[in-house]
């Protein structure tokens, strides 16, 4: 059947549908969650409830430092110092009252009416050494181990790579719990770093081949799931486990409860999860070093198409918007007054609800729209959910609680329908035999500009609050 025409944006993304493997006529409209459960193999499904749970541990593991920042700093001491409420003691001070305060002696001088000393000076959790913790240590060998690894996916065997990926940051995750100084913390969040890099170019890869492609965008949204059921999970037990102060040990254990499970399932996985066969690639009698020199001047030529360039220019700076809030939101609430049993209540399940039926929802309408026009109408499903999307995130930083984070609910279902959109179209763009490294290239981009932009906020905000705004206003700008 012929697809119908369309203007300059289907120029961008033409030249690509000459990388696609010929396929069978266009399939019928795709049912979402429903004819996902209804053609696929049950073995699949277990597949993807597996990657699914992996992807879920590799968010909790990922932003449990942003959820515990302030009480291990407090621990280690490292980062900014502050004025803080002092939860130690009862005071009618307010968080706003005291982190308006600039120097220690002013802080340390506050009183309330009853003459109680409701402030301390502290560290914060915030900071240079927290960004680079947050940014750089992660983000940079993130991204390069990501590359090898992908293009070594697309030879060798993807799940022993991934349970192999899952035990290294797991183990780093548990042993984090035992640092007791900042190098050692840093040494370990490299090594969760480069176990994460892995993850998602080999589930997005084995989805590929476990899925067909009117299926494809529904089953990414599924596994996609994992970023909300994972970032909301590190709120529960980040702010919750430490509140309970285990043993004596607070945050620790925050680590222990959410690097220990990744152990045990790197294992089922180990026994359970079957390498399925490449979709659309040839048997090669090639040793797995020609193979790779051989596809090298391939993945180059393909990863220059403007299409591909533009769609990863695109992922990274929504990516950088969501590194940023992700490792702030903590700090953001604290500072507006919210208590993190207070935040713990809202943030452990509003991304999981919103973020997971916007992911689906961002699947099931490409798939949709695909059935209709022809791939280049996942496109558009992204731009117009951005653009939907913006007027809430505004209402989230000027509005006060609860307010705030009611108005998280529709940012989340409209505002991360893009993730599982562009992961669909980058593998139908690309051929399977390079899909991994292909994946692993886009993360690279994406990663290194959008995860390294939290480095800003700390000068970004200290800019504002020398101009003479207070700590919430430079922390929205």
């Amino acid at each position: 059947m012929k697809r119908r025409s369309s203007h300059h944006s289907e120029h961008s993304l033409k030249d690509a549908e000459s990388a696609v493997p010929p396929s069978s006529p266009k399939p019928a409209p795709s049912g979402g969650l429903r004819a996902l459960l209804l053609r696929s193999s049950g073995y699949s499904l277990y597949v993807l409830a597996l990657l699914l749970v992996v992807y879920l541990l590799n968010q909790l593991d990922r932003y449990m430092l942003a959820v515990v920042a302030r009480p291990s700093a407090q621990d280690i001491h490292f980062g900014d110092q502050g004025c803080l409420l002092n939860d130690t003691v009862s005071s009618t001070l307010e968080e706003t009252n005291c982190s308006n305060c600039t120097d220690r002696t002013t802080c340390l001088s506050l009183v309330d009416a009853g003459g109680s000393a409701g402030c301390k000076w502290d560290y914060t959790g915030t900071g240079t050494q927290y960004d680079i913790l947050a940014g750089p240590i992660f983000v940079l060998v993130y991204t390069v181990a990501g590359v090898p690894l992908g293009i070594a996916a697309d030879v060798y065997n993807r799940k022993l790579l991934l349970c192999g990926c899952l035990l290294v940051w797991a183990t780093c995750v548990v042993l984090t719990g035992l640092a007791e100084q900042y190098w050692q913390l840093a040494a370990l969040r490299f090594g969760v770093g480069f176990g994460e890099a892995g993850c998602t170019p080999f589930a997005t890869s084995l989805l590929a081949d476990y899925f067909s492609p009117e299926l494809r965008g529904t089953a990414l949204g599924v596994y996609n799931w994992g970023i909300y059921f994972g970032y909301s999970l590190s709120y529960a037990v980040g702010n919750f486990i430490t509140e309970a102060d285990i043993m004596g040990m607070g945050w620790r254990w925050a680590y222990f409860v959410s690097g220990g499970p990744g152990i045990i399932l790197s294992i089922v996985m180990l026994f359970t999860l079957r390498e399925p066969p490449r979709s659309g690639v040839t048997a090669s009698k090639d040793s797995p070093q020609a193979s790779l020199v051989k596809k090298l001047p391939q993945v180059i030529r393909l990863f220059c198409r403007p299409s591909i360039l533009l769609l990863s220019l695109g992922g990274a700076i929504r990516n950088a918007a969501g590194y940023v809030w992700s490792y702030n939101t903590e700090t953001y609430f604290e500072s507006i007054g919210q208590t993190p049993a207070q935040i713990g209540a809202y943030m452990s399940w509003i991304p999981m609800v919103s973020g997971s039926v916007g992911v689906l929802v961002g699947g099931f309408v490409s798939d949709r729209v695909v059935s209709r026009v022809g791939p280049h109408g996942r496109v558009w499903v992204i731009v117009a959910s951005q653009l939907l999307a913006a007027p809430f995130v505004f209402c989230v930083l000027f509005l006060e609680p609860p307010w705030a984070y009611v108005c998280l609910i529709p940012t989340y279902i409209i505002g991360e329908m893009w993730i599982p959109i562009t992961l669909a179209v980058l593998v139908e763009l690309v051929p399977a035999e390079v899909r991994t490294t292909i994946v692993a290239l886009y993360f690279f981009i994406t990663t290194n500009i959008g995860g390294n932009m939290p480095l800003l906020v700390n000068p970004v905000k200290q800019a504002f609050k020398n101009a003479g705004h207070t700590e919430v206003e430079a922390l929205r700008g």
